[in-house]
């Protein structure tokens, strides 16, 4: 798939006429269109949208469809989304009217912030192009004939803000033919975003979980869920009166919300603010249309006379296609299981974010690092191919990467690296593993190739030190060397661009890439390495990197794993190390014979660690081990691609993309009593479980049918079986 496509719109592109540079700090009510048309009949009806920042669809009086925050964001100067729907079933013989509201979402990010969007080389007021094609033929297209209003009842949205609505600002029927829109003026024709216009695929952001929310003694409200949405209010009162909503995930002891560390970077305007402003005619519900909120808790106050009658969270995401997933016999991991779904699901709301609260932004870093997580659980490439065109549309000319996706120019001097850049062809590489699709990786090839380029030319003498290292160590002054971590990544991509040159055919570039491969490990020993195994201080990162990212291997990884388990062993298995090691140290046991040691590290309940977060409550993974910022973050989610992986034994492999050959490695972990696991191949439904029971272990696996599989138990050969297989294994956990 082209990241642009060659549709042909017969429509111009509409905004309420109000212009940034008549702009003095004025935050606009979202402005609605709409116009009437006739229809006589036709089988195929659809309706073409791209609505900026986000929109709305209506017509003759219903929403269309399902979807929230639509499209997802863009660098809107190089491409924006649209959105196809089906209205078929809308339509009615006769007269007919559409509408659209708009949201400011990033397109019009007016807030200051850390990151700049409010300087947005992209940023206007919301407009819209649109186009109604019945079998065939154009019959609606937008244009100055269409109806706007900007005083509608959405007086005020900001992305990370929040929303304010007025319910005595609306316009009954609106959206409906017969409205009287005499007072409305007319729309002006603008120029569009500037980006080349492309059909959004992957799956849209839905409100996918309802949450009821309960009163506190101290009066806050609890949705028991860590989540990325919003409350749904229901309320009876006066006219006038306002209720006001603020959202946080963290509780101050008093019950107050604790927004010290997710608030900081928002510098002007609320923060995850919602006010209502009753109509007084009863019963009322609402909720917001244009922003999101990460989230468990919801302070309230009101103003006037009115009565809360129940606050409904509502969870909202991409509709992800769940694929895969595990259950074992420790309750704390099948809590941190739970966990690391609702990190990953809370931070992709359209694009992978890093938290959905304080930022909203698509850290590349993040993502990579949860990307066996994700790819194990849902089905991701449609997702994961049109964010990483957006990024794609975020690299400079001579290779560089920011370390968010969108931007608007932050990002690229800090806050990226190797260890970021990874992932334009880290994950592609990755969906070839586990789907078999080997097209996200000829997409990005070139760009990744000029990147890589671009590393070469901040490495001196093999070593690069430019990006960040072990990120978010408990204690940084005990941080690897970032350099370490860098050349390791550095190293690392460009084995895999050789890897990826040897798949296309590319003889040439394979070859130069393996040969810088070999300079820059051999450049990395000599920096790092101080024999028998130790590399750098034998912090445990260091260890891992070495084994890990494949610099060294055979005898020399062996004993560099038996180091790197013996220290852990020392350390009594805390969790001595910052993101970096948080993927690779468990992997680099398990891969080695230390499986025990790396789910001791999971379980353990001290400081520092991941089972803390589940002893104290939390629903979600932490940005750090103290939980001194945000409580929603997904890069430490991959222990459960290592339970999936490792426990379960469900190993992808380079020369068995998308398992269309099983080969399954289970570790029975001595203190697990049972575990079971799940994954839908593209071929079908991939499933084994194991029990402890007086006889030994047992095992029982399916494979789709027509698939090979192999049951690899430790100390055994391996026994080929089609379809399912149950055996019993007497020997000692490995």
């Amino acid at each position: 798939m082209s990241f642009s496509d060659t549709r042909k719109w017969n429509a111009f592109w509409i905004g309420s006429g109000e212009t940034l540079h008549d702009w003095r700090g004025e935050v606009l009510p979202a402005p609605y269109f709409r116009q009437e048309f006739d229809f006589r009949g036709g089988k195929e009806c659809r309706l073409y949208l791209c609505g900026l920042g986000y929109h709305e669809l209506r017509l003759n009086g219903e929403k269309v469809g399902d979807c929230e925050l639509a499209p997802a964001p863009t660098n809107y100067d190089a491409h924006a989304g649209y959105l196809v729907y089906d209205v078929s079933s809308l339509l009615k013989p006769g007269r007919n009217a559409v509408g659209v509201v708009l949201g400011n979402g990033l397109y019009n990010c007016h807030t200051a912030e850390a990151w700049h969007f409010d300087k947005a080389t992209w940023r206007d007021y919301p407009k819209l192009l649109l186009e109604l094609v019945v079998d065939g033929e154009t019959i609606l297209s937008s244009d100055d004939c269409w109806r706007v209003s900007s005083s509608g009842p959405v007086t005020y949205d900001g992305l990370r803000n929040g929303e304010h609505y007025d319910a005595r600002l609306e316009f009954p029927g609106w959206d409906a033919p017969g409205f009287d829109d005499s007072a409305w003026r007319r729309a002006a024709i603008v120029p569009g975003p500037g980006g080349l216009l492309f059909e959004q695929t992957a799956p849209p952001c839905r409100v996918c979980e309802l949450f009821p929310m309960r009163r506190l003694e101290c009066g806050t409200w609890d949705a028991g869920q860590n989540i990325a949405g919003r409350a749904e209010l229901v309320v009876r009162g006066t006219r006038g009166s306002t209720v006001k909503i603020q959202y946080g995930d963290v509780l101050n002891p008093d019950g107050s919300l604790h927004w010290d560390d997710i608030a900081r970077f928002v510098q002007s305007g609320d923060f995850q603010t919602e006010r209502y402003t009753l109509k007084g005619e009863g019963v009322e519900s609402w909720h917001s249309r244009f922003t999101y909120h990460g989230f468990r808790y919801a302070v309230v106050e009101i103003s006037g006379e009115a009565e809360i009658l129940s606050l409904t969270a509502q969870a909202i995401h991409s509709d992800l296609r769940e694929i895969g997933g595990f259950t074992c016999s420790n309750p704390d991991m099948n809590a941190l299981e739970h966990c690391t779904r609702w990190s990953f699901l809370n931070n992709f709301v359209g694009i992978p974010t890093d938290c959905p609260h304080r930022e909203k932004n698509g850290w590349t870093n993040d993502t990579q690092l949860a990307s066996d997580t994700g790819l194990f659980h849902f089905d991701l490439a449609e997702s994961y191919r049109e964010w990483l065109g957006t990024l794609r549309d975020c690299q400079r000319p001579n290779g560089q990467l920011p370390g968010i996706a969108p931007t608007s120019g932050w990002g690229y001097n800090w806050g990226s690296g190797t260890m970021f850049d990874t992932i334009l062809m880290g994950i592609p590489r990755r969906v070839y593993l586990y789907r078999g699709d080997s097209s996200l990786m000829r997409e990005n090839y070139e760009a990744f190739k000029r990147n890589v380029e671009f590393s070469a030319s901040m490495a001196k003498g093999g070593i690069l030190k430019f990006g960040l290292g072990d990120w978010c160590h408990y204690d940084p002054s005990r941080a690897v060397a970032p350099e370490l971590v860098t050349t390791g990544w550095y190293y690392y991509d460009l084995c895999i661009l050789a890897d990826a040159a040897e798949l296309f055919g590319f003889r040439e570039d394979a070859a130069r890439y393996r040969e810088r491969a070999a300079g820059v490990a051999e450049a990395f020993r000599r920096a790092f390495s101080n024999g028998n195994g130790s590399y750098a201080n034998d912090e445990k990162t260091a260890l891992a990197v070495a084994v890990g990212m494949g610099l060294c291997s055979g005898e020399e990884a062996e004993k560099t794993a038996a180091l790197l388990n013996r220290k852990m062993e020392e350390a009594h298995y805390i969790a001595d190390f910052g993101i970096v090691g948080a993927k690779f140290v468990p992997r680099v046991l398990a891969e080695h014979g230390y499986a025990e040691s790396a789910f001791r590290i999971f379980t353990q309940d001290q400081f520092p660690g991941w089972c803390r977060w589940v002893r104290n409550g939390e629903t979600t993974l932490l940005e750090d081990f103290a939980g001194n910022f945000s409580h929603c973050h997904i890069m430490y989610g991959d222990l459960s691609a290592w339970m999936m992986q490792y426990a379960a034994g469900l190993e992808p492999d380079w020369n068995r993309p998308g398992f269309r050959e099983v080969v399954l490695k289970p570790c029975a972990i001595s203190s697990l009593n049972s575990m079971s696991a799940w994954y839908d191949s593209v071929y079908g439904r991939i499933s084994i479980e194991w029990e402890r029971t007086r006889e030994g272990v047992v095992y029982s696996a399916r494979i789709p049918d027509g698939v090979p599989g192999i049951l690899q138990l430790p100390g055994e050969n391996g026994i080929s079986f089609t379809n399912a297989i149950q055996t019993v294994w007497k020997g000692e956990a490995r």
